[in-house]
């Protein structure tokens, strides 16, 4: 039976995505998103999104809890958590680890607590997903005592998405989750890759922050720290000055002029030489991870795309698994080609490796996970 929606709100560095979500049947009553959005302008957009749900029939009194992704729980979050001040508090102190992407988390809590008052609220984390990551994969070989000072070590983001996809990958597959090894790429502006046993992660390629791993639309992934070093004595920049770098000016941005993989795919086409290379590279990059983690997992039964560019560039698929039959990872060019709803797979029959295309869905991992907590 549908039990009541929950509303799940995704705040970006300057968007808002929303929507009402029955957390058994799946079902979305209302949804969209708010682009180019000021910190300040938050409460402005939640009366937007208050007045929408209204006119769709939606009121407080109909709703279960708002649920907030939130991307950066740190080492004290590590569950889906009621928020009260005290959590929001530690939230935005977070943002020492997520600088572009805790502020807005917050900045949407604040609002929506406002807009609906004495509603449940609760924060569901990213960084939840990889708490119990292996500690030779969590721990980074650096001084002892400052790591356990600053709580650096590898957190993972995406865990939501990641989670959501591993088991919607089993159950196409008709296998029990606990008897497989998965790859799990998630492949849009941000991109991470997992590795995962029996549905817990043993590795995962973002780290303290969503920085590292994978080439991403403005993020080099990873990168020689002493270019940092380089740029801060010799380049005239600052730390602010890289941080915007590493945040807006590195990926595929940086060598291409653009994000969008439309957009590069188009300019690969018509012979542009900047955009071929930065193809190559995120594909190159993607490439490394997934044979990092067949020696992790000791080879694996499923390799799964998902996220926007996972779930629509054919091209991307195939170019980053090219050529690996010899690990038993096998393409079918016409299945790959496929632009179709739903999980799919775009292996060959004989791949002794499945590989699937999961459409992920966070919001209704989020309203489960709420729905869970609350009872």
């Amino acid at each position: 039976m549908p039990g009541p929606p929950v509303l799940v709100l995704n705040a970006g560095s300057s968007s808002l995505k929303y929507q009402v979500v029955d957390p058994v049947t799946g079902e979305s009553r209302v949804h969209g998103q708010v682009d180019r959005i000021e910190a300040a302008d938050f409460e402005g957009v939640l009366e937007t999104v208050v007045a929408e749900l209204s006119e769709a029939g939606i009121t407080a009194g109909d709703l279960l809890a708002v649920g907030h992704r939130v991307v950066h729980g740190g080492p004290r979050y590590t569950r889906p958590t009621v928020i009260d001040d005290d959590v929001l508090s530690g939230i935005e102190q977070l943002a020492r680890l997520a600088p572009l992407h805790n502020p807005p988390a917050a900045a949407g809590i604040r609002s929506a607590r406002a807009a609906y008052r004495g509603l449940p609220q609760v924060a569901v984390f990213d960084t939840a997903y990889f708490t119990d990551l292996p500690a030779v994969a969590a721990t980074y070989a650096v001084d002892r005592a400052l790591a356990e000072r600053e709580d650096i070590r590898r957190y993972g983001m995406h865990g939501i998405s990641h989670r959501f996809v591993a088991g919607e990958a089993a159950d196409h597959l008709g296998r029990d989750l606990g008897d497989l090894d998965q790859i799990v790429l998630h492949l849009g502006n941000g991109a991470s890759a997992a590795a995962i046993r029996g549905g817990k992660p043993v590795d995962t390629s973002m780290g303290l922050t969503p920085l590292e791993g994978l080439v991403m639309g403005t993020r080099a992934g990873d990168l020689d720290p002493g270019v940092l070093l380089h740029l801060l004595r010799h380049g005239g920049l600052d730390v602010d000055g890289l941080e915007d770098l590493l945040h807006h000016r590195c990926g595929v941005q940086g060598l291409a002029g653009t994000h969008d993989f439309r957009d590069l795919e188009a300019a690969v086409d018509g012979g542009d030489a900047d955009a071929q290379l930065a193809y190559d590279v995120f594909c190159q990059r993607v490439r490394k991870y997934v044979g990092s983690y067949l020696a992790v997992l000791d080879g694996a039964d499923v390799i799964t795309f998902t996220a926007g560019v996972g779930e629509h560039s054919a091209r991307v698929r195939a170019d980053s698994l090219r050529d690996l039959d010899r690990l038993g990872i096998e393409i079918d060019p016409e299945r790959n080609d496929q632009d179709t709803d739903g999980p799919r797979r775009i292996s060959t029959d004989t791949s002794r490796v499945s590989v699937l295309v999961v459409p992920t869905n966070e919001e209704l991992a989020i309203a489960r996970d709420v729905a869970a907590l609350l009872g």
